[in-house]
């Protein structure tokens, strides 16, 4: 059986996830968050104690998590030894831990052939920061989406707000900044835009609007949608 597999790369808070999720329904495929792979490792390491800048201790740490997602009534879950985190990944804590020890080699390792075995099983989307430059290449239709880092941070603090939460709207685009650079710069699986991928700017886009592109992009590469 050959599979479709859409691949959707950018920055954070780009709106991967929910677009991702919104698609993956609309088409009938599978979404696979890998942002929430690698937030379910970080979170295992702040329970740890694990500094973000122990490279080692990490390494250690990755044998010990067994990282899994499950769908139940439509909506998935991040299992983490077990134990559904879904709810505990979100914060900006998480996120700052994620984008720092998403950088280590066996980090990356430990979800890469997971992701590759859901991709060549099931029809799948896949959003995240190298899936159509590394994860999967093969990809036949790959997305770029981004948008301007002031509106990334405004829709986190909204986000952020909805929940209760306590926070700054400065100091979470001046993270979203450092953590574009980050990303941008590491040595293993720099985040990129795939020479084949299509750009794409969600900053004056509704969510929709998004989705509806993203799906007549993979409809010009062979994906066969119904109406």
């Amino acid at each position: 059986m050959t599979t479709y597999n859409i691949a959707i790369d950018g920055p954070a808070g780009a709106g991967k996830s929910t677009i991702a999720k919104k698609a993956a329904a609309k088409l009938g495929f599978i979404y696979v968050d890998t942002g929430a792979m690698y937030r379910a490792m970080a979170l295992y390491c702040l329970r740890e104690g694990i500094r973000r800048e122990d490279e080692q201790a990490v390494e250690a740490a990755c044998p010990k998590m067994a990282i899994s997602l499950k769908y139940q009534d439509g909506a998935q879950q991040v299992l983490l030894n077990g134990e559904d985190v879904s709810g505990l990944i979100r914060t900006e804590e998480v996120s700052a831990m994620t984008s720092a020890i998403s950088v280590y080699a066996p980090v990356r390792q430990k979800l890469l052939e997971l992701q590759r075995e859901l991709a060549g099983e099931e029809n799948v989307i896949m959003d995240g920061r190298d899936i159509g430059t590394c994860v999967l290449p093969w990809a036949q239709t790959k997305i770029y989406l981004t948008a301007g880092s002031h509106v990334r941070a405004l829709r986190r603090y909204k986000e952020q707000q909805e929940k209760g939460l306590m926070c700054n709207l400065e100091e979470i685009e001046q993270d979203i900044i450092e953590r574009d650079y980050r990303d941008m710069h590491r040595d293993i699986a720099p985040l990129k835009q795939a020479e084949d991928a299509v750009y794409l700017d969600s900053s004056d886009m509704t969510i929709d609007q998004v989705v509806d592109a993203i799906i007549k992009e993979a409809a010009k590469r062979g994906l066969e949608v119904r109406d």
